[in-house]
């Protein structure tokens, strides 16, 4: 039995209340073992240094596989090194075999709140009450104190963006590592930052729906009344006039409107939208 407090011995018996029970109040780790695992026996320090360092931000949670097959058996364990992250009462994460620790820390700040991340509560909630100013020093004051939290360059750009300041919400999601660029937030954001230096001014757009009217093959119009609207989060509309660019003038822009399309299905994620989207775009190509 370890003598750390961050570290528990988990059982049949106390499983419900260490891990269930325990990870409503903050992560619990649980690392499936074996005595006769070598990539076990290389894990475990790193776990252990790991649980001693975040000093109680997650509770790591050992299981024998060998002394406990009832709970191996119920997690379906085949290979060990298996290890699960729970959080609010169930299993989110998880990863096998001997990583490094620079990726085992990945893995965690992925899910381990830091001191930081009230900072950018408050900030959203300033944000939410219209004060873009006071979010924007408190966002940039966390971002001094904690340069490695992924969470506060995206609530910079999402306030920046608030605020219409296209060129700092870029800026502030360029400080992000390669590793978050994919993640999917960042890449709504960045699919809205494309649209928005598309985009006319939202005054034109009557303008343009008078050409498109006028004219239903101008090109030009069509496609940049279609920036416009994804902007103003009218995307069914923004869809329809892309696939109809696509059908009516394949070539404008060097395929911009599939382009722009793809960007949108990207940006909007699983939305049942995006989902049919894909669909009338395969067919319309194929």
């Amino acid at each position: 039995m370890s003598d750390s407090p961050y570290i528990q011995e988990v059982t049949a018996e106390n499983f419900e209340q260490v891990v269930i029970h325990g990870s409503m109040e903050r992560p619990v780790l649980v690392d499936f073992w074996a005595s006769w695992c070598q990539p076990c026996q290389m894990l475990m320090p790193v776990l252990a240094k790991l649980a001693e360092e975040y000093q109680g931000r997650f509770i790591l949670a050992k299981v024998n596989t060998e002394e406990q097959q009832a709970v191996a058996a119920q997690f379906g364990i085949r290979s060990i090194p298996d290890v699960r992250l729970f959080h609010g009462g169930r299993e989110v994460d998880g990863f096998t075999g001997a990583l490094p620790e620079s990726a085992i820390r990945e893995f965690l700040d992925k899910h381990i709140p830091r001191e930081s991340d009230s900072t950018v509560e408050q900030a959203m909630q300033a944000l939410a009450a219209g004060d873009t100013a006071s979010a924007i020093t408190a966002l940039e004051a966390a971002a001094a104190a904690d340069p490695d939290n992924p969470r506060i360059p995206v609530a910079l750009a999402q306030t920046h963006m608030t605020a219409g300041d296209w060129e700092a919400a870029k800026a502030a999601l360029d400080r992000l590592p390669a590793s978050e660029q994919d993640q999917p937030e960042v890449t709504r954001l960045l699919g809205q930052l494309h649209f928005a230096s598309e985009a006319p001014p939202v005054q034109d757009l009557p303008e343009l729906e008078t050409r498109l009217a006028a004219d239903e093959n101008d090109s030009e119009a069509r496609y940049r009344l279609a920036m416009g609207l994804v902007l103003q989060q009218r995307f069914e509309q923004a869809i329809e006039h892309l696939l109809t660019l696509m059908r009516k003038d394949r070539q404008y822009g060097d395929d911009a409107a599939r382009k722009a399309l793809l960007r949108l299905f990207d940006m909007l994620g699983d939305d049942p939208l995006a989902q049919d989207g894909r669909r009338r775009l395969f067919n319309l190509m194929h």
